[in-house]
């Protein structure tokens, strides 16, 4: 079997999540031949921050708004115009107008059609139903790479699978559902976090995006997820509230499936803490990233500092995604006078940290079903998380296995600091928490289950439409 996954701004080239994911996906199926295509950015250019498999065919980078030397005009009948403006302009998802959209003998050259009257007749009718105040030239151009960015990805060439496997929405959604009306093949979908969600928050807190425009943008990503929903066969997410939300953005409750996450348990379950100490030991396996608010964690650190309690935060994990964000971390941790306190390790190897530490931070203003919890917890320590994604589940779900850590409010360095000089005073309870945890984990957390079920999918799912095609 070759499959296909698609994932946009991740593997192989950013380390942690979604990626580590995919990583452990492919290394725990040998028998299957993966292609992946690698959606990023414009003009990107880093190297790869895994080892490839052997079972990894090839590994495709297709970078958004990178317009092709082709050219073509453009031959579309009305009808085909019809459909074409309908999907541009956001009113329908349609798998005939991706097959329009991805053919520059009938759609034009993605140059050739960005600039023809039909594109600025569609823009010019969006703009007027919109009943836009603004510059229509500001507001054409920035329709404009909207759609450069889309048609520009369509018309690649992409690899003949069996099966399509998309792990998030956006333009991985879309490629994978343009993969399945080209080839007639299955299409898997799996949201980890919200992509719509997530879009929706940078672009409010966009700086670069006129206020105005805004709407326009949050509109085209919800688009985008739309017809990737409508294309899945099966939309897989890791817990209850994201299929919810998911079913509410337009999903098909008929193909909604829920599969946690999971990790080797049997790798973490022999993990024992090397004793407490007059120290608090604290840990963060993360990404400097914003989304995952480093900052907040330095301020608690701060305020733990004033409380003249004895601790050390390790954060552990890859700086090298977001230069910028992270330079700020350091920045940072120097004017709030931490040398003492914080250290920043960089990429490491997690699991000798493990036994040395006797709490874990998550401080995410976003999160699907974290792994760094599933591995804190596996180990046995408890974690203090933010309420976001699955993390409220992860530690105070009432399954019987007991509290787990604290849940705290997003960007809210006082009551994590609260928590952690509770876990300070209480080291035994603490204790106990973790041991839930990893009760917990070893119960319903595990990644063979997690490779059982996608690979009942993948099974199912090729042989129902090879049946099709006969």
């Amino acid at each position: 079997m070759r499959v296909a996954i698609v994932a946009e701004g991740s593997y192989p080239f950013i380390r942690g999540g979604v990626a580590s994911w995919i990583h452990m996906l492919i290394s725990s199926k040998p028998d299957i031949q993966f292609e992946i295509i690698s959606i990023m950015p414009k003009d990107f250019k880093a190297e790869y921050k895994y080892s490839l498999l052997e079972n990894v065919q090839n590994v495709r980078v297709y970078q958004l708004g990178k317009v092709s030397e082709l050219q073509s005009e453009s031959q579309l009948s009305t009808q085909e115009m019809n459909s074409v403006s309908n999907w541009l302009s956001f009113k329908q998802t349609d798998e005939e107008a991706l097959r329009i959209l991805a053919d520059y003998r009938r759609l034009g050259s993605v140059s050739t059609f960005l600039q023809s009257r039909p594109f600025w007749n569609i823009v010019q009718r969006t703009y007027q139903e919109e009943a836009q105040s603004s510059s229509f030239i500001d507001y054409f151009w920035m329709y404009r790479s909207m759609c450069e960015s889309i048609v520009s990805l369509l018309q690649q060439d992409f690899p003949e699978v069996d099966l399509v496997h998309a792990v998030s929405t956006g333009y991985a959604g879309v490629v994978g559902a343009y993969i399945k009306e080209q080839q007639n093949i299955p299409f898997i979908l799996t949201e980890h976090g919200i992509y719509t969600r997530e879009r929706e928050e940078e672009i409010l807190r966009a700086t670069w995006i006129p206020n105005v425009y805004k709407e326009r943008w949050i509109q085209y990503f919800y688009h985008l997820s739309k017809q990737a929903y409508h294309s899945a066969d099966q939309i897989i997410t890791l817990f209850g509230r994201n299929s919810e939300y998911q079913k509410e953005l337009g999903a098909p409750d008929d193909k909604l499936r829920i599969i946690p996450n999971g990790i080797d348990y049997d790798g973490l379950k022999h993990i024992k803490c090397e004793g407490v100490t007059n120290k608090l030991r604290i840990g963060a396996i993360v990404r400097l990233v914003p989304i995952k608010d480093i900052k907040t964690m330095l301020y608690a650190a701060r305020m733990l500092a004033d409380e003249g309690i004895d601790f050390e935060l390790r954060i552990m994990g890859p700086m090298d995604e977001d230069w910028d964000y992270a330079q700020e971390c350091l920045e940072l941790k120097d004017r709030l006078m931490l040398q003492d306190y914080v250290i920043f390790t960089g990429q490491t190897h997690v699991k000798k940290h493990l036994p040395t530490l006797d709490l874990l931070w998550l401080t995410s203003i976003s999160e699907g079903q974290p792994l760094a919890i599933l591995e804190g917890l596996g180990a046995g320590i408890p974690f203090i998380a933010t309420d976001v994604g699955s993390c409220f589940e992860l530690l105070l779900a009432e399954d019987g296995f007991g509290q787990a850590g604290f849940i705290v409010p997003p960007v809210n360095p006082k009551v994590l600091a609260d928590k952690s000089l509770w876990v300070y005073h209480n080291r035994d309870e603490a204790r106990r928490f973790g041991e839930n945890g990893r009760r917990r984990v070893e119960a319903k957390y595990q990644w063979r289950d997690v490779i059982k079920e996608y690979t009942t999918i993948y099974e199912m799912e090729v042989k129902r439409y090879r049946r099709h095609r006969i």
